[in-house]
């Protein structure tokens, strides 16, 4: 990847960079039919705007009257008071603004923008919606459990309708990073660690978002992030750097992000970190070479938050000048947060630093979709106070949260079926979890309130649990005061104690790595406690990652993993755990046995001296107190079924340009009815690049009756078996490959071979 790149120093020498530039095949590229050709009134504009307005075409700043918490999501800044915001838009110093007050704030700025500004550019409102807007649905990576990228496309599309009807036009989402390290807080905004599933999931998000058409009132353009491989921090450490091979990127990391720009998203968003030394906000190989040239992205690319500045901070740029020049000429359209291509960039054309015919291209592209938009049509299409009522948290959308979180919970373990539980038993319901509204939606809401989410005890007692005591026994990180003893008590009361316990909103998400992936201290001391009082034990995670379990935790007979579901957390949680319906999430990421393993993906390679199926040998592949897996890995997750799998079907050659079915009978003998994910993995077992121990390639979600077998069938073909060859580009090679239909990625389930002939 490197070796595509111009140097550092090349890129540091202003008019020198620019002359070379001209001479260059992007040069010829600008001469090319553009893509986001605007009508000729809109284009028009282009021509009439001087350099400080082309400028505040390209810069985006958080609003000066923020909406919900959104002040407390990112960095502290200082800017212009509301009316200060509202001049400079009406100077042409800003393209919009986001994360504001809703409808009201956007009105009262595309007013004066309309009735004063001389080109009358409406301007753009953009909001962090990243798991619904008024109505929550469970976080990103818990809605990944589900295995349905059409629930995901649902959410995104009611999510859609109540943002249009508050003004938004724009979300900073989907995040499509594949995150592997769990340190990670992010991973909770993402899909997990497959690349198929996360592919899928991107895909799905975009549609719901942008809808039929952008220009619908009820549709908001979807911004592709973080561009790229963010969730490859090191050490899972938030914007810290990321040091991996092309064929890495390429295979593992790019997918999701191509499949959702292939899906139509208009937008994408630089990452904060480095990618092999060069900062993604400065990196025109990611920019140009690969999102322009090779994938044909039409639309618009945006810094995150203030990370064309934090390029100085790295040592890549001099001071804000420099920034803003490196990060114009890698490729980004537009700042956000910094003011820096408002600050910097006429007096950067008009030095020959940066050529104008780049500026203008960038205009281009940030007035196309406001032109798509349909903003251009109509300035206030998605303005309307009384609009932002009556989309916002209606019965469907609420029942629509609430199915959702029922499909993100994931059964771990269920011993002895002591799920699902009867709600006429005496439940002590402990743990900081147990009871309050808080914790309930889960990291980056911006508009939610958790005072109108549905907690646990509730949740419970709507369901017609009448004897339900509810004790903290301790809080998130912090032991109570005689909690331990009451929670004792409580359980000694009951006959079965559901114990609430796991991460709270702020140890997830954003600037919130961990070093050790467990459940805190003062929580295990109280699971601990509470376990020895010889009281049967479900309990119940919440969580933004997958986590480390460890003693009375890890030993309790039942475990389920509800994340955070947001608005009918305590509602979705009771249908579960009192069979209203069967759980039916898999894991999206693995859940490994001890911190030290991270980062941990089940389609890990081999070695040359692979960890052995049974006792340990000396010199292996292995940890000294781990085994090289995971405790539940990815694909993992129980019904209250009996699910078993039939012995495989799979022809013993496949042709070249052929395909072939794999098939397995898969039976319910139990006697409760529940959905199973079926799923299909291959491993290429010799190829000339080293293959993974295992891949996903297919899933059905597969709902089986008391008694009832179906048999579940799967086309594979030649193509699937693709991987880049030693040049980089796609090959297939003829060989023995295994194939699983498995109910995880480390289970036996169904197990053939075939082989690939030429």
């Amino acid at each position: 990847m490197t070796d595509t790149t111009i140097s550092r120093r090349a890129a540091l020498l202003g008019a020198g960079a620019v002359a070379a530039w001209a001479s260059s095949p992007a040069r010829a590229l600008l001469a090319q039919t553009d893509a986001m050709a605007l009508p000729a009134s809109i284009e028009a504009l282009i021509g009439k705007m001087t350099l400080e307005e082309k400028a505040g075409q390209l810069q985006l700043n958080a609003a000066a009257w923020g909406g919900g918490v959104a002040t407390a999501l990112n960095p502290p800044s200082t800017g212009p008071s509301f009316d200060g915001q509202i001049a400079d838009a009406v100077a042409g110093k800003l393209t919009g603004v986001f994360n504001g007050n809703g409808a009201e704030m956007a009105r009262r700025m595309q007013q004066a923008v309309m009735r004063g500004s001389r080109l009358k550019i409406p301007l753009i409102f953009a909001a962090d919606v990243i798991h619904g807007h008024r109505t929550i649905f469970p976080v990103p990576v818990a809605e990944a459990a589900s295995f349905e990228p059409d629930l995901a496309m649902r959410t995104a599309r009611v999510a859609a309708y109540e943002a249009a009807g508050a003004g938004i036009d724009w979300t900073f989402f989907p995040m499509v990073d594949i995150a592997r390290d769990q340190r990670w807080g992010r991973t909770m905004e993402g899909a997990g660690e497959d690349v198929m599933l996360g592919r899928l999931f991107a895909a799905a998000r975009v549609r719901g978002f942008q809808g039929k058409s952008l220009a619908a009132d009820d549709a908001v353009m979807a911004c592709i992030k973080h561009f790229a491989a963010y969730g490859a921090a090191e050490s899972g450490l938030d914007y810290n750097i990321v040091d991996l091979s092309e064929r890495t990127l390429r295979e593992v990391y790019l997918p999701p992000y191509k499949a959702g720009f292939d899906a139509g998203a208009m937008s994408g968003m630089a990452s904060f970190n480095e990618i092999n030394g060069i900062p993604a906000t400065g990196n025109p190989w990611l920019m140009k070479q690969v999102l322009r040239d090779e994938w044909k992205f039409p639309g618009i690319i945006v810094s995150d938050y203030t990370g064309d500045e934090e390029m100085i901070a790295a040592g890549f740029a001099n001071d804000g000048k420099d920034a803003a020049r490196i990060a114009f000429l890698a490729g980004v359209d537009m700042s956000m947060q910094s003011n820096l291509y408002a600050l910097h960039v006429p007096a950067l054309v008009r030095e020959g630093a940066v050529p104008q015919e780049l500026v203008d291209r960038s205009v281009r592209r940030v007035l196309a979709v406001k032109q798509q938009l349909g903003l251009f049509d109509d300035p206030f299409r998605r303005i309307d106070k009384k609009r932002e009522k009556t989309r916002s948290r209606t019965k469907a959308a609420l029942a629509l949260s609430r199915e959702a979180g029922r499909k993100a919970m994931v059964l771990l373990k269920n011993e002895g079926d002591l799920l699902p539980l009867d709600k006429n038993r005496r439940i002590a319901l402990i743990g900081p979890f147990a009871s309050g509204q808080h914790d309930l939606n889960g990291p980056w809401v911006v508009y939610g309130d958790n005072n109108q989410a549905v907690d646990l005890v509730t949740g419970l007692r709507n369901a017609g649990a009448t004897n339900v005591s509810t004790t903290p026994g301790s809080g998130v990180e912090e032991p109570l005061a005689g909690g331990i003893d009451a929670a004792v008590a409580a359980a000694q009361a009951a006959d079965i104690v559901v114990l609430a316990i796991g991460e709270s909103e702020g140890m997830s998400g954003e600037a919130q790595s961990r070093t050790s992936i467990t459940v805190p201290a003062p929580q295990m001391a109280l699971a601990e406690a509470v376990a020895k009082t010889g009281k049967p034990i479900v309990v119940l995670l919440k969580n933004g990652r997958g986590l480390a379990l460890e003693g009375a935790v890890r030993d309790a007979p039942a475990i389920l993993v509800t994340w955070f579901l947001g608005s009918e957390s305590g509602n979705a949680i009771a249908d579960v755990l009192f069979g209203a319906c069967s759980p039916s999430g898999r894991l999206p990421m693995s859940f490994p046995y001890e911190s030290g393993q991270e980062p941990y993906h089940y389609d890990h390679k081999a070695t040359g001296r692979p960890a052995p199926a049974g006792p340990r040998e000396p010199y292996k592949a292995q940890w000294r107190t781990a085994p090289n897996a995971a405790l539940y890995p990815f694909g993992h997750g129980l019904t209250y079924g009996k699910v078993g799998y039939g012995a495989i079907t799979v022809p013993a050659t496949m042709a070249w340009d052929g395909r072939i079915e794999i098939a397995a009978t898969i039976t319910n003998g139990g006697t409760r009815a529940c959905e199973e994910v079926v799923q299909l993995y291959i491993r290429d077992r010799v190829a000339t690049i080293t293959r993974p121990v295992r891949e996903l390639k297919a899933y059905r979600k597969v709902a089986l009756a008391p008694g009832a077998s179906e048999h579940v069938a799967f086309t594979l073909t030649r193509e699937q078996l693709q991987f880049l060859g030693q040049d980089l580009q796609p090959t297939v090679e003829p060989g023995t490959f295994d194939v699983w239909i498995a109910p995880s990625a480390q289970a036996d389930g169904a197990h053939g071979t075939f082989e690939l002939v030429r």
